[in-house]
């Protein structure tokens, strides 16, 4: 009995010990890999960059004073549309107080000059009416007369000038009223009633009361890697797509790209101007962010496979071809164009050929 049992025992050893040696040889084996085939197809292939920009208007104007002085009053808002020569704003004139002084003390002069060649002309007047003085002399007069008249006028337009900012001769034309030198929306209105304001000059560029543009003709205005700016021209199409305007493009074409490129975040950018091509039913606000695409480089309907299938022996690009079941064979083939996601075959494949997919 005890012998039977042994021998069971032993049986039993044996067969775990078989059976786990099978398990583990069958494991360790490797299974055949099935790999999956793909066709070429027939594709567009389309070579494009991408310039980031924003849009801004062709004619921007900041209007500024001619004049110092104080806000006296402002007339428009941003989004209002203004006429050229429309007005902006009007000015409250403050004095330089030596100027005001200068201009009073030649108002006097020039009134007591004028005061006393009055009264000599006068006196020749009569005089010369009846014959007791010569003709030269009362013309001498007369001229005089005429001098300190003009004088006069000049003293008090230039006090009135600097009190007031403007003259009773000059009418309308005051450089008190602000205007707008060209036709368009208001887009900023910076300054308010009370403000200050510096006059523009030769050595100020002046404060800012308004910038208006003409929004009827917008521009793109981006930049793009040196890499890409040689394959670049002027007339070149761009497609815009707007961040603010979802699912709509734009069309725009190149009409300046710049000589010289500047340097940022350690690559060279060169900038580049479109006209954009607007739509009645999209209002373009200026500053709007925008992409463009430029088309680089096309081919149509061409034998086309997608860039995963290739393989590369050194610098030689080649695919493997299916000749029977799950069998391949290496195959170099020629490339042309690119769009990053499928490639052109210029030579080495035909439609019907079979690619293995590298895993």
């Amino acid at each position: 009995m005890k012998t039977a049992i042994r021998i069971t025992l032993i049986i039993l050893l044996a067969a775990s010990f078989i059976a786990t040696f099978v398990f583990l040889y069958e494991k360790s084996q490797k299974k055949p890999i099935h790999y999956k085939t793909q066709t070429p197809i027939i594709a567009d292939i389309v070579k494009k960059t991408v310039a980031t920009g924003s849009i801004i208007p062709r004619q921007e104007i900041n209007i500024k004073p001619q004049i110092s002085g104080i806000v006296e009053e402002v007339f428009v808002e941003a989004g209002d549309i203004v006429k050229k020569n429309g007005l902006i704003a009007r000015v409250k004139v403050i004095p330089d107080m030596i100027a005001l002084n200068n201009a009073e003390s030649r108002l006097k002069k020039a009134e007591i000059a004028y005061e006393d060649i009055e009264k000599t002309f006068m006196r020749r007047k009569g005089l010369h009416q009846r014959a007791l003085i010569s003709e030269e002399l009362f013309q001498e007069t007369q001229l005089a007369f005429k001098k300190a008249r003009e004088e006069l006028d000049a003293a008090e337009n230039n006090l009135q000038l600097i009190r007031e900012g403007f003259t009773k001769k000059s009418g309308d034309t005051t450089n008190t009223l602000i205007r707008s030198t060209i036709k368009g929306m208001v887009l900023d209105v910076p300054v308010k009633q009370g403000d200050s304001l510096i006059e523009s000059n030769n050595f100020n560029e002046g404060t800012t009361v308004a910038v208006v543009a003409d929004m009827q003709e917008m521009i793109f205005e981006g930049k793009i890697d040196e890499s890409d700016v040689g394959k670049l021209n002027i007339g070149m199409a761009l497609i815009l797509t707007i961040g603010a305007i979802e699912n709509q493009t734009f069309n725009a074409t190149i009409e300046t790209i710049s000589p010289k490129g500047v340097v940022e975040n350690g690559a060279v950018q060169f900038s580049i101007r479109a006209k954009m091509e607007l739509k009645e039913s999209h209002f373009i606000r200026a500053g709007y962010s925008a992409n463009a695409d430029i088309i680089l480089e096309r081919k149509n309907k061409v034998l086309a496979i997608n860039e995963s299938l290739l393989q590369f022996e050194g610098k030689t690009p080649y695919v493997e071809i299916e000749t029977q079941p799950q069998q391949f064979k290496k195959r170099e083939i020629k490339l042309g164009l690119s769009d990053g996601i499928n490639i052109e075959i210029l030579s080495g494949l035909s439609k019907e050929d079979r690619i293995k997919i590298p895993i």
